[in-house]
């Protein structure tokens, strides 16, 4: 059976044994059969140009050429002895030279010989050389056109290298391979699908992925096995959201009650955007059906998720359930509660707040409340889910900034009650497409691409360090008119005492630049007190301090509409998605906001490409989707979820054409056969077994 084949250990191919296999999964992770198979070339080198000698420049990455061996000497002393083979063709003379192994390739080399020869070259003394070439003999009867090939190029290591296991080696190996498994490496896809697509079969996609006779076969390959991957994937993923939308039962919130009109019609502080209402109208949409609402709502820092979030769980508690709101941080939390509170005012809800530093008393008081039913909405951290926190009848779970917790964290909620709650989970972290598409594709998607009517754009600018006196002369300005002023500083976990460092002298510097009495300057970090930061950003909040200098602990959870400039030091430290973040945390007023971002003058080419995206565009979609192909998806997404996307091929950040080409395939054998019971489809199904086997089971909860 090829999945037992695949699952053997290494060491039991040709050419490889206990040695090399251990050095193989020490240095590239790779165990078994499967693992080299699916270890594929990273790029490829053309060699279907041949050079003449007289051709040759520095330039040239890689070269072949067609020539004789002339002689061969042994040259040098100790170290530096090596073996120098003079190599001809019809328009000049140049050295092959090898400095190990002299004895093997004399036996393989003898004058008057014709050979290919490949490698990088190298200009000394006016001669070009390649130093351990790679050697192809020209038989006096054959064409050596007919033996030219694209060379695949593997990844590879220095220890490896020493064991025969360059890319050479591995390639070798991966010819074993496919000899001794190919014959098993049947078609999985039905025949329509690959008539639709035009694929190649499995088998040539792996043979001409690993030896692709042009880049033609490459190319078509390649897409297949991608396809293949993401296709896999999407499949999966809709045959979870289809199973979940089958099996589990949801609350019915069919009552659009007092709470939910009143709030509407008396206490909301402003005009809700078009988008809101739509998406207000798809979250009652989902909550009224019986099965259970698993949504992701997107939305730029600003857009109202907030307003959205707590009008839905006044639906919840409309129809008799109660609801709760989790956040990363407890800043955030407490923020959320403190908005929460004064938007309700007035309507007779019970709201309480817990989070690490919620004392024993009232959490005893909470946990009374909550299983009497007196309590209507817990807003909290990671305090929510420890196991004493029950709820007599739970309707609705928001999850802010859901990115930052784990699946299984998540999951801890839906045992919070007999019946799963709906579950909303919300992002200012724009997702691309493609990304929401694998990472959420299972839930269903709403977004918010519009901010309140009156807010201005956030006015974005660049400046070099030999700038800053004007910079410093235009804050004044802002200040002097009553305005606030943020002033970012980076702090990377690597550096951690060198950027406090900077902190701290750039505190001192902006202290002399703005003293008192005129301006009062804070100052928050990491290393303090979660009072004394709470203290800093209320005296901030209240308008006591006129700049707060900080590092990234504010890009979450602080809401100052008086602060009209953001200054970010050493913007190029920071990725997009944290700049972006960071300049939502001003323009939350009436008055015209800046996002001024301060960078040495020598800048590399990505930094370039995200102070040019932050100065060019608003749009935190356009942002994430340059963010992309800048960082990649597992970058993006951080440490908690990026293992759901070590895919062996496909890039997210590049592939999304055969995504959601993919996805469309999957949705319509979805449609057509959807438990693949159809005589067709068996191969398939019995595929997807085997890979579900070895992926571990993410999507109960996203």
């Amino acid at each position: 059976m090829l999945q037992d084949l695949l699952q053997t250990q290494l060491m039991y191919l040709k050419g490889i044994g206990p040695d090399k296999a251990a050095l193989l999964k020490k240095d590239l992770g790779l165990s078994t059969f499967e693992d080299l198979l699916y270890y594929f070339p990273f790029k490829y080198i053309d060699r279907s140009s041949v050079y003449k000698i007289s051709e040759l420049n520095e330039d040239l990455p890689y070269i072949q050429v067609a020539g004789k061996i002339e002689k061969i000497q042994e040259v040098g002393q100790q170290k530096g002895k090596r073996l120098v083979a003079h190599f001809r063709d019809e328009t000049g003379v140049m050295e092959l030279v090898w400095f190990q192994k002299a004895a093997v390739i004399k036996q393989y080399i003898k004058p008057g010989m014709e050979f290919l020869a490949f490698g990088r070259p190298v200009l000394f003394q006016n001669k070009f050389s390649i130093v351990h070439p790679e050697l192809e003999k020209i038989e006096a009867h054959k064409d050596y056109s007919q033996i030219i090939r694209i060379k695949p190029i593997y990844s590879t290591s220095e220890r490896m290298k020493r064991k025969g296991l360059d890319s050479g080696g591995l390639h070798v190996l991966i010819r074993g391979l496919l000899e001794k498994i190919g014959p098993e490496l049947e078609e999985v896809f039905p025949e329509s699908l690959l008539a639709k697509h035009q694929f190649l079969s499995r088998r040539e996609a792996f043979y001409y992925i690993h030896f692709p006779d042009d880049f033609e076969k490459q190319k078509r390959a390649n897409y297949r096995l991608k396809f293949e991957e993401l296709f896999l994937v999407q499949y999966r993923i809709l045959k979870l959201k289809n199973n979940r939308d089958r099996d589990i039962r949801g609350h019915i919130f069919d009552k659009v009650g007092n709470y939910f009109n009143t709030f509407y019609e008396k206490h909301l502080p402003f005009e809700l955007t078009n988008a809101q209402k739509r998406v207000i109208r798809e979250i009652r949409q989902d909550m009224k059906t019986g099965k259970q609402m698993n949504r992701l709502l997107q939305g730029d820092v600003g857009s109202g998720k907030t307003v959205v979030a707590l009008m839905s769980m006044l639906l919840s508690l409309d129809n008799a359930r109660q609801a709760c709101l989790m956040a990363p941080t407890e800043i955030l939390a407490t923020q959320h509660y403190q908005n929460i509170i004064k938007l309700i005012d007035g309507l007779g809800l019970n709201v309480r707040l817990l989070t690490g530093s919620t004392k024993v008393r009232e959490r005893k008081l909470i946990a009374e409340e909550l299983q009497s039913g007196k309590l209507d909405i817990l807003i909290g951290t990671h305090a929510l889910l420890e196991e004493w926190v029950k709820f007599l009848g739970l309707g609705l779970v928001v999850i802010d900034e859901q990115h930052r917790f784990g699946v299984q964290q998540r999951a801890k909620l839906w045992g919070k009650g007999p019946i799963p709650p709906h579950i909303l989970v919300m992002t200012a972290t724009p997702i691309p497409r493609t990304l929401a598409m694998t990472l959420y594709g299972d839930l269903d998607i709403s977004i918010i691409d519009e901010l309140p009517v009156g807010r201005k754009t956030i006015q974005t600018k660049h400046y070099y360090e030999s700038q800053r006196l004007a910079v410093f002369g235009f804050i004044k300005k802002e200040l002097q008119s009553g305005r606030q002023v943020y002033i970012v500083y980076p702090l990377i976990e690597e550096s951690e005492t060198l950027d406090y460092n900077n902190l701290m002298a750039g505190f001192e510097a902006i202290e002399r630049e703005f003293p008192r009495p005129e301006f009062h300057v804070g100052i928050v970090h990491g290393r303090m007190a979660a009072a004394d930061k709470e203290f800093e950003m209320q005296r901030f909040k209240k308008g006591e301090t006129n700049i707060l200098v900080s590092t990234t602990v504010i890009e979450v959870g602080v809401d100052v509409p008086n602060a009209s400039i953001m200054l970010i030091e050493s913007a190029e430290r920071f990725g997009l998605s944290q700049l972006h973040q960071l300049r939502g945390r001003v323009g939350r007023g009436a008055n015209q906001s800046y996002c001024l971002l301060m960078t040495a003058y020598k800048l590399s080419s990505d930094a370039s490409t995200r102070l040019k995206t932050m100065v060019q565009t608003s749009n935190g979609f356009e942002i994430a989707e340059v963010d992309l192909r800048l960082r990649g998806p597992g970058d993006l997404i951080g440490t908690q979820q990026s293992g759901l996307l070590n895919m062996r091929i496909a890039d997210l950040s590049k592939d999304q054409a055969i995504l959601q080409s993919a996805r469309h395939a999957a949705l319509e054998l979805m449609n057509e056969d959807s438990e693949l019971q159809k005589k067709e489809n068996q191969a398939l199904a019995a595929f997807i077994r085997d890979y579900e086997k070895s992926r571990p089971d993410w999507s109960i909860i996203s």
